[in-house]
């Protein structure tokens, strides 16, 4: 099988590469093999590859600019995912896409279930909605993965932010009042490669078990909770650390462009019932990748 794996300099891009490789030849695509932000050049790029199974973690993710380059946003977020989509449907290919609790406005405390109704804050989670219903009216067999508070060893995100930060301020200042569940690319890789498993050994893959599938750590923090643990995690790895103090604050006292939803939790009935996948508690994977983060840093 040959599988076209977008966003391979990203983290769910890198943490799916050698898990992929279980099914088949991975071609990586980067920016020179398939621009996403020119939507009108992947029919042609696509032909040439013929992938058998399309795989795209690539999104435009910078949630505060993109309030500014909303055609950007949509370009790489919506109309590359209707074309990649397009060109499956045609043919008959799954096509595995990512998307973000960003879609939902972040109202109430329970978790977002696959069937609630989306009514994204930014520009960002409105073209990654559009990404995912444009993907929905071509009929291709297809598989969207929501997922959140996305983090990893490598690349920039909150971990890496925090352990920076810890080692160079002894006060961190974080928001408290935003809730979701912090969830690694391994745990993200993970999940979807089970899924993969079964569904591509039937006849007709993402059939009755297609559509959309909430993917995310188990448990619930805020994000200030997510940095204490990590601040405290380092030090009980015997990292350096100057941080003494780790201060919640509310969304309201760090203004950012874009808004972000206060809940993020997303419920995991359908992954379970549908998958037969259980995810892991985001304090149990946060360990692992602290684990990898300090031999990382070490060597």
């Amino acid at each position: 099988m040959r599988i076209l794996l977008t966003g391979v300099t990203g983290q769910v891009g890198r943490a799916l590469w050698q898990p992929l490789a279980e099914f088949g030849t991975v071609i990586a695509a980067d920016r020179a093999a398939l621009d996403l932000s020119q939507p009108g050049s992947i029919e042609r790029a696509l032909d040439e590859v013929r992938p058998q199974l399309i795989v795209n973690p690539a999104a435009y993710t910078a949630v505060d600019l993109a309030e500014d380059e909303r055609d950007l946003a949509f370009r790489i977020n919506a109309e590359a995912p209707a074309a990649l989509a397009a060109w499956a449907a045609g043919r008959g290919v799954p096509l595995v896409h990512f998307s973000t609790d960003y879609v939902f406005d972040g109202t109430g405390e329970n978790p977002w279930r696959e069937q609630d109704e989306p009514s994204p804050l930014s520009v960002y989670g409105a073209s990654k909605l559009a990404g995912e219903r444009a993907i929905a009216r071509t009929g291709c067999p297809h598989l969207i993965v929501r997922t959140s508070w996305v983090y990893a060893v490598d690349g920039k995100n909150f971990l890496r932010t925090i352990a920076r930060l810890a080692r160079e301020r002894q006060e961190l200042r974080i928001v408290a009042d935003q809730f979701g569940a912090p969830t690694s690319a391994r745990i993200i890789a993970g999940a979807v490669t089970g899924i993969l498993r079964k569904q591509l050994a039937g006849q007709a893959p993402f059939v009755g078990g297609g559509g959309i599938v909430n993917v995310s750590a188990a448990g619930t923090t805020s994000w200030h909770g997510f940095a204490t643990a990590i601040v405290e995690g380092l030090k009980a790895r015997g990292v350096p650390v100057v941080a003494e103090r780790v201060i919640p604050i509310a969304t309201s006292d760090f203004p950012t462009k874009a808004r972000r939803p206060l809940n993020s939790r997303l419920d995991h009935g359908r992954l379970n019932a549908v998958f037969d996948v259980t995810m892991p508690d985001w304090q149990v994977a946060l360990a692992e990748e602290l684990d990898g983060f300090v031999s990382m840093v070490a060597a």
